[in-house]
C-alpha cells in the first residue's frame, strides 16, 4: 500500500495458515499502522506479530463470547475516526470466526469495511485436493450432536454440491461416520496441517473409512465430493424404470426389488427415497 495513514475503516484481515511467507505486503502495512487491532487471541496475535517483526501497539480482544459487548466499543471508534484491523487466530476471519455482527453493524451505519483478502483454509483445501470445486459449500464447523449433523448434511448434500468443513481432530473420525451415513460412497479428502511443515492430503471415500490412515494431529479442513457422475447421469433412467414398474402394482418393496433388478449402481435406499419424493403416487402397503 502506498498510504503513509491508513484512512479510517475496519480491515478485515487474512493472516497465514502456518507460512509466514503467504503474509501479503499489504496486510503487513495494515497491521502495522491500525490504530486499533481486533484479536481473536490476543496472545496468538501477539506471537504473530513477532514472528513476522510487525511492530504492535497492543491488541483489543475481540472473540465469540465478547463480540456483541464490544461492537459499540469498535464502531465508537471507527466513528471517531480511528483505523481498525481484525484478524482471526489464522486464515479469513469471519469464516468460523467472530466478526460477522461486527461488519454488519458498520455496513448499516455506513462505516467503511475493507477486506484484505488472503489464507483461507477452505480455499487452500479445495484448490489442491483433486475434488470438483465447483460448486462447493462451506459448513464451517460441524454441530456436536450427531443429530445436528445429519440434518446440516442432509440439507447440503441435496444440492449436489462439493462439501468443505473443518472438524478437530477428537470428533473426526465420528463425524465421517455420519456422513457417509448420510452422504454414501462419496469421494473424500482430510487435508491436514494446510501451508505448514508437515502439510498433508489423505484421499479415501466415506463408504471405507477403514481404510484411511489419518494421523491425530492437528488441524482439519475435509473436503466431501459430489455424488458419483454416474448416479446423477442415471437418475431419469431410475425414475422412468420406477414409473413403469409402480404402474405393474404390488406393494412398494416388490416395487423397488424389480428397480433394482432392472437399473444397476443404486441401492434399495435410494429407490425408496425416490419412491417418497413422488408421493401420492407412491403404491400402498
Amino acid at each position: 500500500m502506498n498510504e503513509e495513514v491508513l484512512r479510517p475503516a475496519l480491515y478485515v484481515v487474512a493472516t497465514p495458515l502456518g507460512n509466514a511467507d503467504d503474509l501479503s505486503p499489504r496486510a503487513r502495512f495494515v497491521l502495522a499502522n491500525a490504530e486499533v487491532v481486533l484479536a481473536e487471541d490476543t496472545r496468538r496475535a501477539g506471537q504473530l506479530y513477532q514472528r513476522l517483526d510487525i511492530p504492535s501497539h497492543g491488541f483489543v480482544s475481540f472473540h465469540e463470547h465478547n463480540e456483541d459487548q464490544r461492537v459499540e466499543h469498535v464502531v465508537s471508534a471507527l466513528e471517531e475516526g480511528k483505523s481498525v484491523a481484525m484478524v482471526s487466530d489464522a486464515g479469513t476471519p469471519l469464516l468460523s470466526d467472530p466478526g460477522f455482527t461486527l461488519v454488519r453493524a458498520c455496513r448499516q451505519r455506513g462505516l467503511a469495511v475493507v477486506p484484505v483478502p488472503g489464507p483461507s483454509a477452505p480455499l487452500t483445501a479445495l484448490c489442491a485436493c483433486g475434488l470438483p470445486p465447483l460448486p462447493f459449500t462451506f459448513l464451517g464447523f460441524l454441530p456436536r450432536k450427531d443429530s445436528d449433523k445429519v440434518r446440516l448434511l442432509t440439507a447440503h448434500g441435496a444440492t449436489g454440491a462439493t462439501l468443505v468443513f473443518f472438524e478437530r481432530k477428537n470428533r473426526l473420525m465420528e463425524s465421517l461416520a455420519v456422513a457417509a451415513q448420510v452422504l454414501g460412497a462419496r469421494e473424500v479428502c482430510i487435508a491436514r496441517e494446510l501451508t505448514k511443515t508437515h502439510e498433508e492430503f489423505i484421499y479415501g471415500r466415506l463408504d471405507d473409512l477403514d481404510a484411511l490412515d489419518v494421523p491425530m494431529l492437528g488441524e482439519f479442513t475435509i473436503v466431501i465430493g459430489p455424488p458419483a457422475e454416474v448416479e446423477v447421469a442415471e437418475r431419469d433412467e431410475l425414475l422412468d424404470v420406477l414409473r413403469e414398474e409402480r404402474e405393474r402394482g404390488g406393494k412398494p418393496r416388490q416395487v423397488v426389488r424389480r428397480v433394482l433388478e432392472r437399473v444397476e449402481g443404486w441401492s434399495s435406499k435410494d429407490v425408496y427415497a425416490l419412491l417418497n419424493e413422488l408421493g401420492d403416487e407412491t403404491p400402498q402397503e
